[in-house]
């Protein structure tokens, strides 16, 4: 307790970055983390090396049709001659960048709706709420399904889409915290001084209420993968960029004879939204409090 309280005094020093640190360092500690860490660092260091690597181009269709596994292409060839390592590394760069990108829009909308609403609480918070509320009852999949069936099959129309209709559960998480930590006595004695309510909350508010926010975040990462994949695997998937999902999707009529040109993408995307599970699992036991039950009389 005593180490909670001392915390919670220091909290309106530690700045947004330093709340980054100390997660990164608490997830390396926990052996949960630390395997997701590295699944993601070598998934993540594979598709920003794709340009450099010594691997044929991800739209090269010079290669024999549906050519199995072997030494000359290690994952085989597509329907088309393309190479299937090349396009599944491409597909990291792709995917991952989907999800970092749809991600970051749904937190950066969800903490700026929550700490409004938590902060000022009142006719603001009711309005946000509600719209919240909307949000939550429309299933997310359908939602963007049905607006990129609309307006086309574009990868970044597909990551601003996921982005705005993946945010209410960032901004439920914000509104709770700023709640709490606008009590804190810090935050009171800076209203006391004067200081405005924008200095506050980018200060102090934010920075104490941030972390679940931003474990949310990693979690949101691998659910916009699935959506990019599930939707790619509708073909609603931008054919322009080899992501996982679009893979997935083409090798499916030649699953039974070609099985290689879907197996070895779906097993990279397993593998990293397991590396973020592992990440968001390390990130919760990390920020929820362990209540310790007593058995002695």
């Amino acid at each position: 307790m005593a180490k909670t309280k001392v915390i919670t005094i220091m909290s309106k020093k530690i700045g947004i970055f330093s709340n980054i640190l100390n997660i990164i360092q608490n997830i390396i500690n926990d052996k949960y983390g630390f395997t997701g860490l590295v699944i993601l660092a070598v998934i993540s260091g594979l598709g920003i090396l794709a340009p450099y690597l010594p691997i044929p181009d991800y739209n090269s269709i010079e290669f024999p049709r549906l050519m199995p596994p072997s030494e000359q292409h290690i994952f085989g060839t597509d329907y088309l001659g393309r190479d299937i390592i090349s396009r599944t590394i491409w597909g990291a760069r792709i995917s991952l960048s989907v999800g970092i990108v749809a991600a970051g829009i749904a937190s950066i909308i969800g903490i700026i709706l929550g700490t409004i609403a938590g902060y000022y609480g009142g006719l603001l918070d009711n309005i946000i709420s509600r719209f919240t509320d909307i949000f939550l009852v429309i299933p997310g999949f359908f939602l963007a399904l049905t607006i990129v069936a609309i307006y086309g099959s574009n990868l970044y129309l597909i990551m601003i889409i996921i982005g705005l209709t993946t945010w209410p559960a960032t901004a439920r998480i914000m509104r709770a915290q700023v709640m709490q930590v606008k009590e804190f006595l810090y935050v009171e004695a800076a209203k006391a001084l004067g200081t405005s309510n924008l200095r506050i909350l980018i200060k102090y508010v934010i920075p104490g209420a941030i972390q679940p926010a931003i474990a949310n975040t990693i979690l949101q990462i691998g659910n916009a993968i699935i959506i990019e994949a599930g939707l790619s695997y509708l073909g609603l998937g931008d054919p322009n960029f080899p992501s996982w999902g679009r893979i997935i999707y083409e090798g499916q009529p030649y699953i039974a004879s070609a099985w290689w040109i879907t197996l070895f993408p779906g097993i990279f995307l397993v593998l990293t939204v397991l590396g973020l599970s592992f990440i968001g699992d390390s990130l919760n036991r990390m920020l929820t409090p362990k209540i310790k039950v007593s058995t002695k009389i």
